[in-house]
């Protein structure tokens, strides 16, 4: 797990230095972007499925014998109960066994589901009732397509087979049990109160703004507001002009007619803002389902926009999302970043520059950072202010989906780094004190607070807050088409303290206690439910450095449910070693990092990722060779020890790390071929409280972009080591050795420096001594016949010294050496890492 202060991410293990803080009064740059937004609209049909937010009155699509109930709803009409159902009696006993199903006796501060939370999820005003825009609306099992009606989340199970897969688990039963219990009972309690996940994950079909056939309806939840007016361009930003009504349990809600040539109430691109009189004070908030948001030039707050473009403007998908990889090879990505020019890049850019190189390199997978709009462009799209609005600096939602349908014509998956851990505190654009009270989607308090990050933590047991998150991550499959997530800061939501200054021993009493965060969990097990039953070849990926067990086991078996854990131990590893000298690296300590996970549960291993290429860190290419990185890269040019062990250990760390560290590999943009640069973001100088001055970088975008024209010079040696990292993914896509069951190290000899491994028909010979080569030395096989090599990091065209013939071919010999039943000889030179296949 990464923290951050700023732009600068630490592990959670090592101590702080180095930081500062981020601020909100932080310099934040505005969109170069022009966007054409045309004022004009048109009606147009909408099938809205049936919600807990539609009005019990839509008669016209619900007859009144199929009303249900709902607990703690007030209502005069006597057809708005069924005797069939519950009674008011039954209803009346609710709140209590709500209280029961969700309290946390676990946790020190745990604070049990509001039950005006989960009433205000089923009620809408009185005004929807006088709406015609109810004379419109079908039933959801009518409005759902086909696709969405085969898709189905599967029961819950029973959890307990993660007892057989770690009998050891059994120590921590009752915690256990317990977390799967309220996890089954908010499954029951979603499917009793909003007809499922699949219904209840579709808060955007309600709340914010919703277009139908005869207008606009607009809902908020604010409970902490007294008073709420839709103001923006469409009204000229007058308050009194569209006053918001609120039911009373927090929900605000305003019906806007067509205008009476039939066009929308709201022009498509117009800014729009909620104006409440708050505890705090009046003031103008984006909406919290804003799809889309801009900041001008020369403004510092952002604008909500509403984006409704017409039918022949939108963006249509033409190509069908790839099937799920039996191995990830991603690439890690920052849209705004990407280019070699200093500018923040487009999505335009991205799709036609950047996403043919990472299918060219061999990967099948680019995940996407700083999707979410974050008013900070340093933070890293990590401060997230708009949480269903893709970021605004590089072009506009349909450009965001025209580079998802390009990846996905290229067959690339593309996963989205998710932020659900924690929010920007940022009042003026995002959701910190919306309604007023720091309490609304947070946790109250210093619990709601990240001193670190300086950001505000969300309230998992509310029940508003899981139906926000969880349509969230609904709204990014359905609506962008992507892939799947990886979810950031997954540690820092399991556990009460974050995993802050707290190093994980592996002791099971870390993961199963009160510093256990079991509202979080909860919810991570029912965001996994969400993406694999509606979304079965949707892959999730967890960032925990924690190591909590049962993480990447079915929600249904007991476990959390993600696919894949980064394996964030092996980069902070790699760190350490490379601050010793070549003598003092030990082999055993190098495959015990790399094969320290748990049994059945799979990794993304990868050697570095963004984390170590801010400011404030180093690449593994800066630790290896410095400043000489400046003068000594030229082909034509003399190299120097520094520069050639450099390029060789940069391979070889690469190689290994993914040849034993996991099931899948991840790397950061530029860094397969040794980025020279570190990223700084554009910021100016920031002023703190106690009159210090952290001095910025004049707004410079030099370091915040990256040069692959270095890696594509055949004249640079940055070159070469590009061409090895897409030579590694090639080799991967041919013997699918990362997910091979066959694994099995032969050597770690502390003397030789030598590894030596098999995976799947694979043999690597790594050799990390910095000066002794080894002629004919023997390596154990398990299967006789004759091998070759297949990728060699001394290779010239990797920028090694070529010692290595490929056009030997290697018998094996029978009889056990390194307690392998077969053997073979080679040559083994200095800093080389060698792969040999079986030949059939």
């Amino acid at each position: 797990m990464s923290y951050a202060f700023s732009c600068i991410r630490l592990p959670s293990v090592l101590p702080v230095s180095n930081s500062y803080r981020l601020s909100f009064h932080g310099d934040r740059r505005s969109s170069n972007l022009s966007l054409l937004l045309k004022n004009d609209s048109f009606p147009r049909k909408i099938c809205a499925g049936k919600s807990p937010y539609d009005s019990e009155s839509s008669s016209v699509t619900v007859a009144a014998s199929e009303k249900v109930l709902v607990p703690g709803v007030k209502s005069d009409d006597p057809s708005s109960s069924i005797d069939s159902l519950e009674t008011s009696e039954a209803a009346s006993e609710e709140p209590q066994i709500f209280q029961e199903v969700v309290g946390l006796p676990m946790e020190d501060d745990a604070k049990a589901v509001n039950e005006e939370d989960l009433v205000s999820s089923q009620l809408v005003s009185d005004s929807e009732v006088e709406n015609p825009e109810a004379s419109v609306r079908v039933q959801a099992t009518e409005s759902e397509t086909s696709e969405n009606k085969e898709r189905s989340i599967p029961p819950p199970g029973t959890g307990q087979k993660i007892y057989e897969i770690d009998p050891f688990l059994k120590g921590h039963r009752e915690h256990l049990d317990y977390r799967f219990a309220q996890y089954k009972k908010m499954r029951e309690m979603i499917d009793k109160y909003e007809g499922g996940l699949n219904a209840f994950s579709r808060g955007y079909e309600k709340l914010g703004f919703n277009r139908s056939a005869t207008g606009i309806t607009y809902r908020e939840w604010a409970p902490g507001a007294k008073r709420a007016a839709l103001i923006g361009d469409f009204n000229n930003w007058n308050p009194n002009a569209d006053v918001m009504t609120q039911n009373e349990f927090g929900v605000w809600e305003l019906f806007l007619p067509n205008n009476a040539d039939g066009s929308a109430p709201i022009p498509h691109g117009s800014r729009v803002k909620i104006r409440m009189d708050t505890p705090s004070g009046i003031k103008d908030s984006i909406p919290a389902w804003i799809k889309f948001s801009v900041q001008a030039p020369g403004e510092i707050p952002y604008n909500g926009i509403h984006y409704d473009p017409p039918e022949e403007e939108k963006y249509v998908f033409k190509h069908p999302q790839p099937k799920k990889p039996k191995s990830l090879r991603i690439y890690e990505a920052h849209v705004g970043m990407s280019s070699t020019e200093p500018k923040i890049n487009s999505y335009a850019n991205f799709r036609d520059e950047v996403l043919p190189r990472i299918k060219r390199l061999g990967y099948n997978a680019v995940q996407l950072m700083a999707i979410q709009e974050h008013s900070y462009y340093a933070s890293f799209g990590y401060h997230v202010t708009n949480f269903f609005a893709p970021s605004s600096r590089c072009g506009t939602p349909d450009d965001l989906k025209s580079l998802v349908d390009k990846a996905h014509e290229l067959g690339l998956l593309v996963l989205m780094d998710i932020v659900h851990s924690h929010a920007s505190n940022n009042v003026l654009d995002g959701l910190n004190m919306f309604d007023g009270t720091d309490s609304h989607y947070f946790h109250s308090g210093s619990r709601g607070y990240h001193w670190m990050w300086d950001s505000r933590l969300f309230n998992y047991g509310s029940w508003e807050v899981l139906r926000y998150l969880l349509s969230n991550a609904r709204w990014w499959l359905d609506e962008y088409k992507f892939d799947g997530f990886r979810f950031d800061g997954v540690t820092s939501m399991m556990y009460t303290h974050h995993g802050l200054q707290v190093g994980f021993t592996g002791n099971y009493n870390e993961y199963f206690g009160l510093a256990t965060d079991v509202d979080a969990v909860v919810y991570l097990m029912l965001v996994n439910d969400l993406v694999h039953g509606l979304f079965p070849e949707a892959v999730t990926v967890g960032e925990d450095v924690s190591g909590m067990p049962t993480f990447c086991i079915p929600v249904q078996d007991g476990g959390v449910g993600f696919d894949y854990r980064l394996h964030m131990a092996i980069a902070d590893k790699w760190i350490e070693i490379l601050q010793k000298r070549d003598e003092d690296w030990e082999m055993g300590d190098i495959v015990y990092t790399l094969t320290n996970r748990r049994w059945s549960e799979k990794c993304v291993a990868y050697a570095e990722s963004h984390d170590q290429a801010l400011v404030g860190d180093k690449t593994i290419a800066f630790w290896l060779m410095d400043k000489d990185m400046y003068d000594f890269m030229a082909v034509d040019r003399p190299s120097t020890p520094v520069i050639d062990r450099g390029i060789a250990l940069h391979k070889m760390i690469r190689l290994i790390t993914m040849g034993l560290g996991g099931e899948g590999y991840l790397n950061f943009m530029g860094n397969e071929f040794g980025h020279p640069e570190w990223i700084d973001f554009p910021r100016g100088d920031q002023h703190l409280p106690d009159g210090r001055v952290i001095p910025g970088n004049n707004n410079s975008f030099d370091k915040c972009r990256r040069r692959f024209d270095l890696g594509d010079a055949d004249y640079l040696r940055y070159r070469g080591m590009q061409e090895f990292d897409q030579a590694m993914q090639h080799l991967e896509e041919k013997y699918s050795f990362m997910t091979s069951k066959h694994q099995y190290i032969s050597r770690k000899d502390e003397g030789d420096r030598v590894i030596i491994f098999e995976r799947e028909n694979l043999v690597f010979v790594f050799n990390f001594h910095w000066c002794s080569s080894y002629s004919d030395y023997r390596v154990g096989c398990l299967k006789p016949g004759k091998y070759k090599v297949v990728l060699d990091s001394d290779d010239k065209l990797f920028g090694g010294f070529s010692r290595i013939d490929h056009n030997v071919e290697y018998f094996s010999k029978e009889g056990w050496f390194d307690n392998r039943p077969n053997s073979f000889l080679v040559y083994a030179p200095c800093r080389t890492a060698v792969v040999y296949a079986l030949v059939d």
